[in-house]
């Protein structure tokens, strides 16, 4: 693999966006993120002094006010805001959520007008109030009437199921209950009775159903653990804690009852990981941060009770503001047929113009000479064409389908029955089978170019697995026996010795096992010591098992695996911690645990063993890690190359290494350490320089290598898309690294790929905006030259972005509120047009920016995007849908892909153990990202096919039908008589030729699903438009009209000058009505119909016969030839399917592996956030119950010791 630039950057950090953090969130301006003052010292005093001195300032940000257990203050009338004129409503939304359109009394009003604002509804509307004109009409009332009740009905009936569905899931949700503090007790209530300012009760496993402050909870000190699941994917569990004073006095129910703190705090707004807010109570000041809330849509876990007070409600709510608005999505096909409507329009107007002319002109020179044609009236040539012109408009109005709509719903209402009865998207480990939730979006399926993935949850289980290690530079975890010899079958370790092991890990290196029990190399149990002491995870007991909570999936796994090992943490205090080391426990004495953050990527522990020598633990990236070795250390270059051949195997890599501290050096580190905690400004930076001393000068130890298990089927679903051209961007708030290595693991990215990062993207664009500004500035754009590729054609290059380089390069930089009230209104219209120009300029420069930026992702084989927040994801996805016109999918499992999933053109949500916010926003859901591949393949493409083959037969056999009218009015003196019986022309549309075009638009198949995904080629037509667009169309409507020539003029020469076997005439206009209409059914259904009278004589069946071979003889004729002259991809494999029939293999692409020449780094992430150091150090995570240990064995520290040489 080649880089455009190392991934450590050597540009002023001071400057340059951080790819470490999540970009300030969607509504938040610069001035709160430079205006963060010093650190909030621990005094209560100092507290109370700065919140009072600054309450006037914090009031004009901080207006939500919120009473505990006062319900009428939040009714007072300056909380009231006008809904509608004189009506009012409270600022405070309630708890209840309404996601349907329609109730008992505004069903059938707002559906009616949602219907008539469709163009074809509406125009039948305006038509049979036409035909209700004697003097204009020719044609019955009911000719109109039936086909539009049908239509209206049909769709009436669908808005009715889907919103009853919706009624339902509200009501669900809505009806749940909780304990809320009522007249001073707690009692049970719905969710929708819920306010502002109650006090709830929750417990263990209940989902929080409001944004609450907590309050105190059963567990030590008010800690209390949430998932978090439903807002972004990820199942590692968080930690909450409350304020002490809360703690303290707000434990049982009378004194909740009697809480009566007052809280000014921010708006509603969609930051999840931001709240700033203030309690006053017993005349004190408390801070409130993102720590102390709980948010709706988590559950609590692992704490039997804990109680809130309700800061936001329902529609206020930070997961409910995240969810964007709800978008109409329409499918590219649905705009193209309007317009094809809307031309159809155009058509009928001219053709009934020409023909009411024709009717004028025929009765200046014949009716008005015509004796036998009076008709009583004195009306002249011009009055009767301006009438026949409306005339025709309503008998020509077949050329409009009326039944379009009502068949292209039901076709795919059919299309989503079939998505939902998929046995191969089922998946029966969770019971969840695939589920079309829209049924208008079917064969956009079938069309799509792009792909916006989220990772965690997504494209990954997000469950971590110990896969290797290298220790003093020999590499464990092949598949061997204990005598070293490698095997391809072997049975996986048994960890039984071990009476803390939990059966979960599967391992199968033998030797490994038997050097830790044979104690060889004191090297291996000091490996899997620091994995059991290195840490911040938190220890749970539950019916006697051990259970780990963890900040990251990661660092558990790593805990969980040194359990395995034999070496299982079982507990910690605040300053001690405690492992049994091959089945002895020993407890160690905490002396300082040094914080993992994304700066440092790293964390150490200092303990003290009980022989009472110092040591420090280290974890950390490799580059890192490297930096801070001792230069004496002999296995470096060995783990060095394991950790290029782990990264060639995508897997998550961390180096560990350990000091020995004199007692004096620590007594001195300590002090400053003291000092620097306890800072009254910069204490991070503080701490961190303090960090820097003590690690130092390290010996490395060896490295870990964690898996991060994909979902079965990624790579190959991946490839098999990228051969049907649809290029995948993965959007993830994952650190840069992590969604690198899962590009890798994914196939995403290769060892070929030329990556480049923010750094390299802003220098091009700035290199390209240059140029344009040269050729003329932004507005060149009007007349833009030949487009210039950023990258030689050929190259296979991949861009991996942050958040906060995507806002740099998009310049979405929020400006600075101050600046913005200090601005000057202009004086002068010279000031307000020259500030307009500049406004302008901004824009378009801005505008011209997000397009290069476009331009060049687009031309890239790859893009990663990496710790963006949810409105970036939606950002990126729409400017994709404004700059190439391209078809979009969003796919995701938490609520920080919701509104991505909303924005794109398809929506699908990973339905499972990662929440079903994701899913509850989504047109499709599924439970693993593989069934996506059949999704689009199969389902999407035969949609496609089937849709376009559809509509291009309807509107054939419609105009076939229709413009008979057109040449009979020839013979008829264009007076808008009809060429077929009324009840025909009812129900041609409705029953005679129905069935048969209804039937292909569900079934039809040009090849199997196997052959579909085994060639993903196929996919391509959709694509392209190449199956319907205005070229069909037209070719469509001139087949009509032929049609419509062959089956008039036939039968009228056959009629012409005839006489029947029995000596009468067979050309009255009941028999040419019905011989025409018979053709046209059989022309167009392969079928007959039946009217005994008007068909015995023989020669109206040849004249039939002749009439539906000469119509259907060149259709046949042009479809064998061009299957044979110019075969396309489908007919080629439909001729050779026998051959094909065997499923090709997919198999994962080899990695190519240059020891030494692969610069990537496979990094561990810890955590998105701080660890629980903090937590741990101040002692009030640590459970009262833990009793102390009986007996602390001190034997057996000499084979964890190692003396370092100088």
């Amino acid at each position: 693999m080649n880089t455009e630039r190392d991934s450590e950057t050597t540009f002023d950090e001071e400057s340059q966006p951080n790819d470490e953090v999540v970009p300030y969130s969607d509504d938040e301006t610069e001035d709160e993120l430079e205006d963060q003052g010093p650190a909030v010292e621990p005094e209560q005093n100092r507290v109370n002094r700065e919140a009072e001195k600054k309450r006037e300032t914090f009031r004009k940000d901080c207006t939500w006010q919120v009473k505990a257990n006062d319900r009428k203050f939040h009714e007072q009338p300056h909380f009231m805001n006008t809904k509608f004129f004189c009506i009012k409503e409270s600022k405070y939304a309630n708890n209840a959520i309404k996601t349907y359109k329609y109730n008992g009394f505004t069903f059938l009003p707002m559906n009616l007008f949602e219907q008539f604002k469709r163009a074809a509804n509406f125009y039948f509307l305006i038509l049979l109030i036409l035909q209700a004109i004697p003097q204009i009409s020719t044609l019955a009332w009911y000719t109109t009437l039936v086909p539009l009740l049908l239509v209206l009905g049909i769709t009436a009936i669908k808005d009715l199921v889907d919103d009853v569905a919706r009624h339902k899931m509200d009501k669900e949700i809505n009806n749940r209950t909780c304990e809320v503090i009522k007249d001073g007790r707690f009692k049970i209530i719905k969710w929708k009775d819920i306010q502002v300012g109650d006090v709830l009760r929750l417990k263990k496993n209940d989902f929080i159903p409001a944004d609450i402050l907590l309050l105190s909870s059963s567990e030590p000190n008010s800690l209390c653990y949430v998932e978090t699941a439903e807002l972004d994917g990820e199942t590692n569990l968080k930690f909450k804690m409350a304020l002490e004073i809360t703690d303290q006095y707000l434990q049982i129910e009378d004194n909740l009852a009697t809480f009566d703190g007052f809280i000014e705090c921010e708006e509603p707004n969609n930051r999840l990981d931001k709240f700033t807010g203030t309690l006053f109570w017993r005349n004190q000041s408390f801070p409130l941060d993102a720590d102390k809330i709980l948010l709706r849509g988590c559950v609590i876990r692992n704490t039997d009770v804990c109680h809130g007070l309700v800061i936001f409600a329902g529609a206020d709510t930070k997961i409910m503001k995240n969810s964007g608005k709800t978008r109409f999505k329409r499918t590219k096909i649905d705009y193209l047929m309007n317009y094809m409507v809307y031309t159809i329009f155009i058509v009928l107007i001219l053709v009934s113009a020409g023909l009411a002319i024709g009717h004028a002109y025929w009765e200046a020179q014949v009716g008005n000479y015509s004796w036998y044609l009076y008709d009583g009236e004195n009306a002249t040539p011009s009055y009767r064409g301006f009438l026949n012109f409306w005339g025709y408009i309503i008998v020509l109005n077949t050329m409009v389908p009326i039944s379009l709509y009502v068949s292209v719903e039901v076709i795919r209402l059919g299309q989503s029955h079939f998505i939902n009865w998929d046995l191969q998207m089922y998946y029966a480990e969770k019971d969840t089978p695939a589920k079309a939730r829209t049924t208008t979006l079917n064969e956009q399926l079938g069309q799509i170019h792009y792909i916006f993935s989220d990772k965690t949850g997504t494209l990954t289980q997000n469950i971590m697995t110990f896969k290797k290690c290298c220790i003093n530079g020999t590499i464990y975890g092949d598949h061997r026996d204990a005598s070293q010899h490698s095997h391809s079958k072997i049975e996986q370790v048994d960890f039984s010795w071990n009476t803390f092991a939990d059966g979960k890990l599967a391992f199968y290196d033998h030797y490994l096992i038997e050097q830790i029990q044979s104690g060889k190399e004191p090297e291996v149990r000091q490996f899997f010591f620091l994995l059991s002491i290195c840490h911040t995870v938190m220890v749970d007991r539950i019916d006697g098992q051990i259970s780990y909570q963890a900040a990251s999936p990661d660092e558990g796994a790593l805990v969980n695996a040194a359990r395995n090992f034999g070496f299982a943490f079982l507990a910690r205090t605040q300053n001690t911690i405690t492992v049994s080391e091959l089945g002895t426990e020993r407890t160690y004495s905490v002396l300082a645990i040094l914080d993992f953050n994304s700066d440092r990527k790293r964390m150490s522990i200092i303990v003290r063993t009980p022989e009472g020598s110092i040591r420090l633990y280290c974890k950390g990236a490799d580059t890192v890690i490297y930096e801070r070795l001792h230069r004496m250390n002999p296995m470096k270059q060995e783990t060095q190359d394991a950790l290029d051949i782990f990264a060639s195997e995508t897997l998550r890599t961390l180096c560990l290494c350990y000091k020995e501290i004199e007692e004096k050096e620590f007594a001195e580190w300590n002090k400053k350490f003291m000092a620097a905690s306890v800072a009254s400004s910069n204490r991070d930076e503080a701490l961190d320089k303090v960090y820097e001393e003590i690690e130092k000068d390290l010996i490395l130890l060896g490295a870990t290598a964690i898996e991060d298990k994909l979902q079965d089927g990624v790579p190959e679903t991946i490839s098999k898309l990228a051969k049907a051209d649809i290029k995948i961007w993965v959007l993830t708030g994952d650190k840069k690294e992590t969604a690198e290595n899962i590009g890798f693991a994914c196939e995403l990215l290769t060892e070929d790929t030329t990556i480049c990062y923010g750094e390299d993207i802003n220098s091009l664009l700035h290199t390209r905006m240059e140029n344009q500004r040269n050729r003329g500035g932004v507005s060149a754009k009007f007349a833009p030259p030949a487009y210039e590729p950023f990258f030689l054609p050929g190259e296979n290059r991949a861009l991996i972005i942050t958040g906060s380089w995507l806002n740099e390069i998009l310049l979405e930089k929020k400006t600075k509120r101050s600046k913005i009230l200090k601005l000057k209104f202009p004086r002068t219209e010279e000031e307000r047009r020259m500030r307009s120009q500049s406004r302008r300029r901004l824009e378009e420069k801005k505008e011209q920016r997000q397009k290069n930026f476009v331009d060049l992702a687009c031309e890239c084989s790859a893009v990663i995007c990496c710790r963006v927040t949810p409105k970036q994801k939606a950002m990126v996805v729409d400017l994709v849908k404004r700059y190439k016109k391209a078809i979009t999918l969003a796919i995701g499992d938490g609520a920080n892909d919701v509104n991505m999933i909303k924005t794109a053109h398809i929506g699908v949500g990973i339905s499972g153990q990662e929440g079903m916010q994701a899913v509850m926003s989504s047109d499709y859901s599924f439970a693993q990202f593989r069934y996506l591949q059949r999704l689009l393949l199969v389902h999407g493409r035969w949609s496609y096919i089937r849709m376009c083959k559809f509509l291009r037969y309807f509107f054939y056999k419609n105009f076939a039908f229709t413009l008979v009218h057109f040449w009979y009015s020839f013979f008829n003196g264009y007076s808008a008589q009809t060429a077929y019986e009324d009840w025909f022309i009812t129900l041609y549309n409705v029953l005679y030729s129905s069935l048969p075009v209804l039937l292909m638009g569900l079934l039809d198949q040009d090849v199997s699903d196997k052959l579909s995904l085994r060639f993903p080629g196929l996919y391509v037509v959709g694509q392209r438009d190449l199956l319907f667009n205005y070229k069909r169309f037209f070719v469509s409507l001139l087949h009509g009209v032929l049609t419509s020539m062959v089956l008039f003029f036939i039968p009228l020469g056959a009629y012409l000058q005839t006489v029947g076997q029995d000596g009468e005439a067979p050309s009255d206009y009941q028999s040419f009505a019905i011989t025409v209409a018979t053709a046209l059914v059989i022309t167009v259904n392969f079928q007959i119909g039946t009217a005994s009278n008007a068909l015995r004589q023989p020669y109206i069946w040849l004249t039939i016969i002749l009439t539906v071979a000469v119509c259907l003889l060149p259709v046949v004729a042009i479809r064998f030839l061009s299957m044979t002259i110019w075969p396309s991809e489908s007919d080629k494999i439909q001729k050779h399917r026998k051959r094909l029939k065997a499923e090709e293999q997919w198999k994962r692409r080899q990695s190519v592996f240059r020891r030494g020449a692969s610069s990537r780094r496979s990094a561990y992430a810890f955590s998105h956030q701080r660890g629980y150091a903090d937590l741990i150090s101040s002692g009030r995570s640590i459970r009262k119950k833990r009793s102390p240990l009986d007996a602390i064995i001190a034997e057996g520290t000499a084979e964890y010791r190692r003396t370092v040489e100088s």
